[in-house]
């Protein structure tokens, strides 16, 4: 661990990863900022220590940020996140420990829906499977029947969950590849958004799944929807399905997904996102039919740049003694 050179009295933050440089660089004009220099996961005595003797906690999706830390009694008085979803949060151990909660969302929704499009058209067209022969040094030369996939045009999308990054998803898949989209959520959107959208509620997941051709799952984590995309849902999909999750693990049954893959329940997967993670389940890592990324649904200089930013706004704003933008709750 490293504290910056900024003056003494500041107010002191606590990044639990490295973030983009021009955003520490901003970050240190103004507050005393403690990084993680190896960058790597922290334990939680060392997430307990840093509650005591700073006044911002910053985690990731990377951290787990339970009772156990935000009981601990300190100076922090706001855990600001670095990222939209907040389910590594304990918001309820927050709210009684009387610390204030931000996020940052829409800053991530064009980069996480791009992602989403390359995962569908990397299932489709087996472009996984394509460049691990190409790598193995396993190709032999082009023939009509090698790789065989199936295109996206005229194909119907089906989306599990409906916010910012569902609505952008759906508009890229309509416009830009000709896709007919369906969605599925607790509540139907404005007719508006719909239009929009260019898509069609489906009030019930079993019935979205079997009209879908791609289902991809764009809702938060959290324990009411652990595991929503269950073996009823991958057999509703079908032989032909892909699965795509860019979300967060805990919302597909991993077990029942290797099973789906393995005995050609559904066609494919694309997955951005583990239950475990950074642990990924050794036997998806033996299936061909699914492609596999290190959760890099935000990863572009641009967003990551503004997710900082989006968090150096919400910690000024408190300071400020004004409502933060992102406030939780």
């Amino acid at each position: 661990m490293s504290a910056s050179r900024s003056q003494p009295g500041l107010r002191r933050l606590f990044l639990t990863r490295r973030w983009p440089d021009a955003v520490e660089a901003e970050l240190q004009k103004r507050y005393r900022v403690t990084l993680n220099l190896e960058d790597r996961p922290l334990e939680t005595a060392e997430l307990q220590a840093a509650m005591l003797d700073h006044d911002v906690l910053c985690p990731t999706v990377s951290d787990r940020i339970g009772a156990e830390i935000l009981s601990a009694e300190g100076r922090v008085g706001l855990v600001a996140n670095y990222g939209a979803g907040l389910d590594h949060i304990d918001l309820k151990a927050a709210s009684a420990a009387g610390l204030a909660v931000t996020n940052t969302p829409d800053v991530l929704t064009e980069a996480t829906a791009e992602l989403s499009l390359l995962l569908m058209l990397a299932g489709a067209r087996r472009a996984g499977e394509g460049e691990r022969e190409l790598r193995a040094g396993l190709w032999t030369g082009w023939r009509p029947t090698h790789l065989l996939g199936r295109r996206l045009a005229g194909r119907t999308l089906g989306l599990v969950g409906f916010g910012r990054i569902g609505q952008v998803t759906a508009q890229m898949a309509s416009m830009g590849l000709g896709m007919r989209v369906l969605y599925y959520a607790r509540r139907r959107a404005p007719s508006e958004i719909e239009t929009q959208s260019r898509a069609r509620f489906e009030p019930d997941l079993l019935a979205l799944a079997a009209q879908s051709d791609i289902l991809s799952v764009h809702c938060p984590g959290g324990a009411e929807i652990q595991n929503l995309i269950d073996a009823r849902v991958l057999e509703a999909l079908g032989e032909y399905g892909i699965l795509i999750n860019t979300a967060r693990g805990s919302v597909v049954d991993e077990p029942a997904l290797i099973d789906a893959l393995r005995t050609g329940v559904i066609a494919g997967a694309g997955l951005d996102v583990f239950a475990g993670e950074p642990d990924v389940n050794p036997q998806l890592l033996q299936l061909e039919n699914v492609v596999l990324l290190p959760h890099l649904g935000s990863a572009t200089q641009e967003t990551r740049t503004a997710m900082g930013m989006r968090v150096l706004h919400n910690i000024d704003d408190f300071f400020a003694g004004r409502r933060p933008t992102d406030l939780v709750g």
